[in-house]
């Protein structure tokens, strides 16, 4: 039985796509499916009750309910330093939002940067102390990778073990971290997340703010402004602050 005849039985109706659509989506009492129909069958859906999203087939849900009741269980546990992990690129040429202005002005302007120059950064976040540590590099790869979380064990509490949930990107699987995770295999370990499922990656917060306060609206002519505004604000949180705990806080 296809999906769309799955859902059909189960009195969801259609309400936009087409039987053979990339994108097609049904609407619940209490809830959004967005799934993706082809002829061969079906793929993954996702359920969205307000923020919350959780997978639909039973396997995956209970794969979803594992690894948050895992996250759970380390953020109590008192000899663990819970992080999570990212990658981020800011645009030179900023983002755009809606926002006030004076009313005497009429036809306001707001200039952008004709280029796709970027700058990108690892970053992690303590979800018990909203620190946060970030890092500028040219690239992401097994070796920019290595070199960041060696910078992340320097903040490793005496006497804890540091985990680190993190997405599925191919360099955090590389091979060419497998002596170094072997070394530090008591102190460090890498929790990876569901595949597909971003929004369970608290740092991803972190990003959205960062690029409120930073580069909404913003005219950044030369790449060194942006890089000059986004460090500014990565200073201000390099502290354990109130700000970020109650933006990542898990528990």
């Amino acid at each position: 039985m296809s999906c769309g005849n799955r859902l059909a039985a189960l009195g969801i109706p259609k309400i936009s796509g087409m039987v053979n659509s990339w994108r097609t989506i049904w609407q619940t009492p209490m809830a959004w499916i967005w799934g993706c129909v082809n002829a061969r069958g079906c793929s993954i859906f996702w359920v969205s009750v307000f923020e919350s999203l959780v997978l639909l087939l039973p396997r995956r849900t209970r794969w979803l309910k594992r690894y948050i009741k895992k996250l759970y269980r380390y953020a109590r546990d008192e000899n663990v330093d819970l992080w999570s992990l990212d990658e981020c690129h800011f645009q030179q040429h900023g983002t755009r939002c809606v926002m006030w202005v004076p009313p005497e002005e009429t036809d306001p302007i707001l200039l952008h940067a004709p280029t796709r120059k970027s700058v990108a950064l690892f970053g992690a976040v303590n979800l018990h102390f909203g620190q946060l540590v970030a890092q500028f590099h040219s690239a992401f790869d097994g070796i920019t990778f290595q070199v960041f979380l060696q910078t992340l064990l320097r903040h490793r509490r005496r006497g804890r073990r540091l985990i680190v949930a993190l997405d599925n990107a191919p360099y955090h699987h590389a091979r060419s971290l497998a002596p170094f995770l072997e070394k530090h295999r008591k102190v460090l370990k890498l929790l990876f997340l569901p595949p597909y499922s971003p929004d369970l990656n608290p740092i991803e917060r972190v990003w959205k703010l960062t690029r409120r306060l930073c580069t909404h609206n913003q005219y950044f002519p030369q790449l060194q402004d942006l890089v000059t505004a986004v460090s500014n604000q990565m200073k201000l949180w390099q502290r354990p602050n109130n700000i970020l705990v109650k933006l990542c806080g898990i528990i």
